[in-house]
């Protein structure tokens, strides 16, 4: 909701509740900082939060309500899905014969609102509401999750003690396995523990049996939280199911899995990729949640910024030579060259991918799935690829020689070639290529570009501003030159041309009720290290890691733990965060 800072200003000096002063100055600081100016008023203690909002519903002419703590009935609540409700934050809360009341915090969303007319088929009207109120009606959607899998555990309970008898007289055969996981309890289960994990914006869900329950979790922002304890007695039903979607060997209970199945809904379309692995007390699964519809990533959107930015730009734009992604397994590398290949597909560019797995489906490139069990290698896949008359080819991942070789040679043939590896720096990937046996005045001819990334939890709108202290000081000059920190701030205005560390604000995790550790969403911390002609000597002399990193910050560039402070300075995560992801 956007209300003219002029048109609050006006309202709020018309009704003697701050002075012309204090609105300018909130004014101001709102610029600064992305926010409304009567938030700031609100946390400065010039104005309640009530009075504020009573402004609002004034000056939009839309009746505010306070729904904290109100009942709402199961059936008006979920008028509204509950994905469409936590993405636009409305609520439908009342319902009186063909009108229905919903509950916004922006009630100039007239998509969202034609959207609900066009589902229900009533009078939309709308309400405004505070972010206090929303949280409250959000958390009713978990509420109501949580009972509807209580009951299918007690309500099926008698039905599960079958299920697991059914199991144990399955044993090893295939088809009394299959007849298990067609079992309606179980369907309900494993479509529930997906359907949670997806609203929660969980990217993995983990199934793992212990010695009396089966455990499930799910990964949230990069971190593992607990999210239900099952009946053991139900394990092996359950992983069935996961087997019968993911097209499963049902009696293969020795050796390792993999798989993959669709979700599809009218609010969402994932790809879902399984890997199943024989443990000590049966098998876990663990789901990998894969969004198909997930569109509209830019480099800005992942975290590059700066000089970092432009010479991204620069290389894609390179009709030859290599493009390197590295960091570890799940920092974004595959997302971060998606991205980049976006940029490139237009009409007239040939885009051939082979990946292991394909993660992302992309109109108008071809994507190949490597098959390792049928001999369809990166290797051959890529062999293949060249005989496609490509313009660009991206090799999910460089792992062993044959493919490092197959990939430098394709950038020496007038292609633009983009890859990851894992390494722990960009400085690393080219010593890295030469422990795979690719000769070095190769990988100085081919590699113009090579970004180095992990993902920090980003701050939910509720942070605290603090200051460093002289020992919080004393403790980051230890990590990192704070003259070149600031030289980097001053360069790209996030402070003041004379601002030093002291004047420099950052910001603490405020916890939220459904935001618990004050963390929400994740973006990337990068260095990305340009390929000079000076890189490109001290490769064919074998130099080390070390020694060109030391080179590349001499040219200018930032390191990951700086761009991670410089990110923290910028108020969206926190020096803590940044200190959990970049130090090894």
């Amino acid at each position: 909701m956007r209300i003219d800072s002029g048109q609050l200003k006006a309202f709020l000096l018309d009704s003697g509740l701050v002075s012309e002063k204090d609105i300018d100055a909130a004014v101001k600081k709102a610029k600064e900082q992305d926010l409304r100016p009567g938030d700031i008023l609100v946390a400065q203690g010039k104005i309640t939060q009530q009075d504020i909002e009573r402004v609002y519903g004034y000056i939009l002419g839309i009746p505010f309500v306070n729904l904290e703590g109100e009942k709402i009935d199961p059936e008006v609540l979920h008028a509204v899905p509950e994905p469409i409700a936590r993405a636009h934050n409305v609520i439908a809360y009342k319902k009186t014969g063909k009108d229905l009341e919903i509950a916004m915090l922006d009630p100039e969303d007239l998509e969202t609102i034609e959207f609900i007319h066009k589902k229900s088929g009533l009078t939309i009207k709308p309400r405004m509401t505070n972010e206090k109120s929303m949280k409250y009606l959000l958390s009713l959607y978990q509420k109501s999750l949580e009972v509807e899998f209580g009951e299918i555990i007690k309500g099926e309970s008698d039905n599960m003690t079958m299920t697991a008898a059914s199991v144990t007289e399955a044993g090893e055969s295939g088809e009394d396995l299959e007849k298990v996981a067609q079992e309606l309890p179980i369907i309900k289960i494993v479509d529930t523990l997906i359907r949670h994990a997806i609203l929660q914006k969980a990217s993995d869900i983990h199934i793992e049996p212990l010695e009396n329950e089966l455990l499930v979790r799910y990964r949230i922002d990069g971190i593992l939280r607990d999210a239900m304890v099952l009946p053991k007695k139900i394990a092996s039903a359950v992983i069935a199911r996961v087997k019968v979607l993911s097209s499963l060997k049902l009696d293969e209970k020795r050796l390792p899995q993999d798989g993959r199945f669709k979700i599809e809904s009218p609010e969402y379309k994932f790809s879902t990729r399984v890997s199943v692995l024989p443990v000590y007390d049966g098998e876990k699964i663990v789901m990998r949640l894969l969004p198909e519809n997930a569109r509209g990533f830019t480099l800005e959107s992942l975290g590059f910024h700066g000089e970092g930015l432009e010479l991204l730009h620069q290389s894609v734009k390179k009709s030859v030579g290599m493009i390197l992604a590295t960091g570890p397994t799940g920092s974004g590398k595959t997302t971060t060259l998606y991205t980049m290949m976006d940029l490139i597909n237009t009409p007239d560019v040939n885009i051939s991918t082979v990946e292991d797995p394909i993660e992302y489906r992309m109109p108008r490139i071809n994507q190949t799935q490597v098959r390792p069990d049928i001999g369809f290698t990166f290797a051959n896949g890529l062999r293949s690829l060249l005989r496609q008359d490509p313009d660009v080819l991206m090799v999910g991942e460089i792992r062993d020689t044959e493919t490092a070789g197959l990939a430098i040679n394709a950038a020496l043939t007038g292609h633009l070639v983009l890859s990851t590896l894992h390494t722990n720096s960009a400085a690393g990937a080219l010593p890295r290529l030469i422990d795979l046996g690719i000769e070095p005045f190769l990988i100085a001819s081919t590699v113009n570009i090579i970004i180095a990334q992990r993902l920090v939890r980003t701050l939910y709108k509720s942070r605290e501003e603090y200051h460093l202290n002289k020992d919080q000081i004393a403790q980051l000059e230890k990590i990192v030159d704070i003259d070149r920190m600031l030289g980097f701030l001053r360069t790209e205005k996030i402070i003041a041309p004379k601002a030093k560390i002291e004047d420099v604000p950052f910001f603490k995790p405020v916890p939220a009720p459904d935001v618990p550790d004050g963390y929400q969403g994740r973006i990337g911390v990068h260095e990305v290290m340009i390929v000079t002609p000076v890189m490109r000597e001290m490769v064919i002399k074998n130099a080390s890691a070390g020694d060109i990193d030391a080179i590349a910050r001499k040219s200018g560039m930032m390191s990951m733990l700086e761009d991670g402070i410089f990110k923290a300075a910028q108020g969206i995560t926190t020096v803590e965060e940044v200190l959990r992801v970049t130090q090894e």
